[in-house]
């Protein structure tokens, strides 16, 4: 069932007589559990014509690496198989995704997009609807409660939010249904070139990208790794997931945040696959999957300033400045940060754990985060050292949830603690809390 308040009409044109209906693919990469693909299957049934699923690939998305576009290419070929599969054409162009819709929106009676909460997100789809002559309908399929529904503006924490959505998770949990196409994919020529993404060490070789950062062999993307890293995580780790979850030697993450960032797999269909499962971890998994990642979307949805210090609430940026001048023990540049050489074991393994993997452990990216603050000449350029590393090496950087993971960092949806250097009131970690917590030897002595 898909409900309305998912369902959002971008303009008030009228639905033309063009011969396809087209669904823009963009932030919700997948086939299964995705709301805006099977509200596109059911308006060209209604409509009695075939649908096209348009992605747009476009050389030099902002801070992507060819780290981030193989991992995404990867789930893209799964997506065009199982489309195939259902009888429905995908069209993948080489350009920037919003250009690529206007050219095909002269063939389209109706467009449908998923919902991007980014600012260039947002932009392409209000481009799309402003200059197309044909409705366009946004349906907003990557999180459990629709971000508007679920609050007007944006929270002040989780304690604020988790209310709010806890009331209205019972009526967006029902199950996704797939749906047939009645009019199958004809083969009418578009004028068009289909972009080959079959071989994507050849599409990595020829697309204007920073290819610096290379592929992760730690993390493959597409819904079927997610599905089985899922099944593995029900099994093997969920039932130690709230003991053992915070430890940095251990690994009792799911790993799902980059396919949920690439939208390769549905939140909606996670929810759905523990329903039934009764294990101690579930409660802690589902508060970090719903409340906090649907959280992290209220936040860059209502704060036009999400990738910038000027983001953070007052009382932070007050007690940070007011310590502007505090001595501080260790200074280190962004490349000596970048290249892992600092004094602290702890955070260079964390550094090189996602220099090489494209993944941190949940915790020490807390920990990683406060000690740049600590580090950084002004608490302003540690922002921007942070985000800038984030956004480069994680597979799950430049997304809602990293955003909002570093300006936690700085005091974001926290509160006051007890003043200190640097900190003022900002929450502060250190490496004693680590060693007292947990068996730290385990986590450095790991080889990648």
């Amino acid at each position: 069932m898909i409900l309305e308040k998912r369902i959002k009409s971008l303009n008030n044109k009228i639905i033309t007589d063009n011969p396809y209906v087209v669904y823009w693919m963009q932030s919700s990469q997948r086939t299964e559990y995705n709301h805006a693909l099977e509200y596109s299957i059911i308006k060209a049934n209604s409509l009695k014509k075939p649908l096209i699923v348009y992605f747009g690939l476009m050389d030099g998305f902002p801070e992507a690496n060819e780290r981030h576009y193989y991992f995404m290419l990867e789930g893209l070929k799964e997506v065009k198989e199982e489309l195939a599969k259902r009888g429905i054409k995908m069209l993948i162009r080489r350009v920037s995704p919003e250009i690529g819709a206007l050219e095909i929106s002269c063939f389209a009676a109706l467009m449908v997009v998923d919902r991007g909460y980014l600012r260039v997100e947002r932009s392409w789809r209000e481009f799309l609807a402003k200059n197309v002559t044909c409705p366009v309908i946004e349906v907003e399929t990557n999180v459990i409660v629709p971000i508007e529904d679920a609050s007007p503006k944006e929270e002040y924490s989780a304690a604020t939010l988790r209310s709010k959505i806890s009331k209205k998770l019972e009526t967006y949990t029902l199950p996704l249904s797939e749906r047939k196409c009645d009019v199958m994919s004809i083969n009418r020529d578009l004028p068009f070139e289909n972009y080959d993404i079959e071989d994507i060490d050849k599409v990595i070789c020829s697309l204007d990208i920073d290819k610096n950062v290379k592929r992760s062999s730690y993390y493959k993307g597409g819904t079927k790794t997610a599905k089985l890293l899922l099944e593995d995580f029900i099994l093997n780790k969920l039932p130690y997931y709230t003991k053992l979850k915070n430890h940095p030697g251990e690994k009792y993450s799911s790993d799902l945040s980059p396919y949920l960032h690439f939208g390769q797999i549905s939140p909606l269909y996670i929810y759905n696959e523990l329903i039934y499962v009764n294990i101690e971890g579930k409660r802690d998994f589902l508060e970090e999957l719903i409340v906090r990642r649907e959280l992290s979307m209220n936040f860059v949805f209502y704060n036009n300033k999400y990738d910038s210090y000027d983001c953070l609430p007052n009382w932070s940026k007050a007690t940070l400045e007011k310590h502007l001048l505090d001595e501080r023990e260790f200074i280190y540049s962004i490349d000596e940060l970048e290249m892992a050489k600092t004094h602290d074991e702890y955070w260079n393994t964390a550094q090189m754990e996602m220099v090489i993997t494209g993944k941190m452990h949940g915790y020490m990216r807390m920990y990683w985060g406060k000690k740049i603050l600590e580090w950084s000449k002004t608490p302003k350029e540690a922002f921007e050292s942070a985000i800038y590393l984030n956004n480069k090496y994680l597979l799950d950087g430049r997304d809602p949830n990293a955003f909002t993971g570093v300006a936690w960092c700085f005091g974001k949806h926290d509160r006051p603690w007890r003043e200190r250097n640097v900190f003022g009131t900002v929450r502060y970690m250190n490496d004693k809390g680590l060693k007292r917590k947990f068996n730290m030897e385990k986590y450095t002595e790991r080889t990648y």
